[in-house]
C-alpha cells in the first residue's frame, strides 16, 4: 500500500472526506517504546473530538488517535470482481429480501419494517435500503415503537464491505445505543458451474411445497407455527430438497428461491452423523440444475461469518464474499 509522495509519507485526508474509503497509516502504542504502524482500510465514519472512526469490510469498527496518524489518502470503492457474476449492493439486497419475505411489514420511506412473530432476525427487522424520510434517530425511535407494539425487539439490518453499502448508518447505529448481535456474508457466485458439479443427485427430491419431516430436519423445530411456514413458501419461484434418511427424517434438505437472474440457496442442513458425505453438495447442485432450467445464471448465499465449515464448502463452489451484513438491536436499559 503506497502513502509516499515525493518519498515523504503524506496524511491526505481530512474530516471533509467522512463518508469516503479511506487508507490509513497509524502507530500503535508508545512511539517511545518501539511502537508499530498498522494500517487500516475502510469508510471514515466519523472524526470527532481528534479521532478517527474507520469501519472495515467486515463492520469492525477502529478507532485511531489523529496524532497516531503518519499517512493515509482517499481510496477507491472496493476492487471490482474479476470472476462470477457482478452486482450493486442494492440488487442484491432486495433480491435476497425478496426470498424471505416478511408476515407483516410496513414502509417508512425507503425503510421496510419487517415483523414475523419473531423467526429469525432477517424477517423480524428494519431494511433501511433508502431515506427514511426523518431524521436516522426519530425514524429508529418509530421503528423502536413499532416493535414493542408487537412483542419483539427491535433490530436493524445494516451492511458494509461494497460499494453503497451502510457504515455510516452501522456508525449511526452504534452510537446511538444500538447493539450488533450477529453477522454474516452474502456470498455470490456463477450458477452454472454449481449445476456442473460431479455430484451423485439421483436421491434428491426436488418439490414446491415442504411437509412436516422436511420441516424435522430445518432447525428440529417442533410444530412450526404458521410465521415459518409462511416464511418458508415466500418468493417468486420456490424450491424445496431433500434427500431420505433412515429414520423417516431427511439426512439433507435445501431450499432455492429464483429470481430473474438470481438463485438465492439457504436452509442447506445435513443430519450430523452423515456429514461430509457430499450431500449438501448433492443437494445444492440439484437445486441449482433446476434454477438454471428457469434461467438463473448467478447464485447468492448467505453464511454467518464464523460458520467455518460452511464457508470452506461454498469456498469450494466459487461463492466469494460480495458483503457483509450485521443485526443491531436495540440495547434496552
Amino acid at each position: 500500500m503506497e502513502f509516499t509522495g515525493g518519498g515523504r509519507l503524506e496524511i491526505r485526508v481530512t474530516s471533509a472526506d467522512v463518508g469516503k474509503r479511506v487508507s490509513v497509516r497509524y502507530v500503535t502504542g508508545s512511539g517511545e517504546a518501539g511502537g508499530m504502524f498498522t494500517d487500516a482500510v475502510g469508510v471514515l465514519t466519523s472524526w470527532d473530538d481528534r479521532v478517527l472512526l474507520i469501519t472495515r469490510r467486515t463492520g469492525e469498527a477502529v478507532r485511531i488517535a489523529e496524532s497516531s496518524l503518519v499517512a493515509g489518502k482517499v481510496v477507491p470503492a472496493a476492487p471490482a470482481r474479476r470472476r462470477g457474476p457482478s452486482a450493486t449492493f442494492p440488487e442484491l439486497a432486495r433480491a435476497t429480501a425478496r426470498a424471505w419475505e416478511p408476515v407483516e411489514s410496513e414502509a417508512l420511506g425507503g425503510w421496510t419494517l419487517r415483523a414475523s412473530d419473531g423467526f429469525t432476525r432477517r424477517a423480524n427487522s428494519v431494511l433501511p435500503l433508502g431515506d427514511p424520510g426523518l431524521p436516522v434517530a426519530e425514524a429508529l425511535a418509530y421503528a423502536r415503537q413499532w416493535y414493542a407494539d408487537r412483542k419483539l425487539p427491535a433490530y436493524v439490518q445494516a451492511a458494509t464491505g461494497a460499494e453503497g453499502t451502510q457504515e455510516l448508518l452501522c456508525a449511526e447505529l452504534d452510537r446511538l445505543g444500538w447493539r450488533r448481535e450477529v453477522s454474516a456474508e452474502v456470498r455470490i457466485g456463477a450458477l452454472a458451474p454449481i449445476g456442473d458439479l460431479d455430484a451423485d443427485v439421483s436421491a434428491v427430491r426436488l418439490s414446491r411445497a415442504f411437509d412436516g419431516t422436511w420441516l424435522r430436519r430445518y432447525r428440529r423445530f417442533g410444530e412450526p407455527g404458521p410465521a415459518v411456514r409462511a416464511l418458508l413458501a415466500s418468493g417468486p419461484s420456490v424450491w424445496f430438497a431433500s434427500v431420505a434418511g433412515p429414520d423417516g427424517v431427511p439426512a439433507a434438505i435445501g431450499r432455492c428461491v429464483v429470481d430473474g437472474r438470481w438463485a438465492g440457496f439457504m436452509a442447506v442442513e445435513v443430519a450430523p452423523e452423515l456429514r461430509r458425505r457430499g450431500l449438501a453438495t448433492s443437494v445444492m447442485t440439484a437445486l441449482a440444475r433446476r434454477a438454471l432450467d428457469e434461467g438463473a445464471s448467478a447464485a447468492w448465499l448467505q453464511v454467518e461469518a464464523d460458520n467455518d465449515a460452511a464457508r470452506a464448502l461454498y469456498d469450494g463452489m466459487g461463492f466469494a464474499p460480495h458483503h457483509h451484513y450485521h443485526h443491531y438491536r436495540w440495547a434496552e436499559a
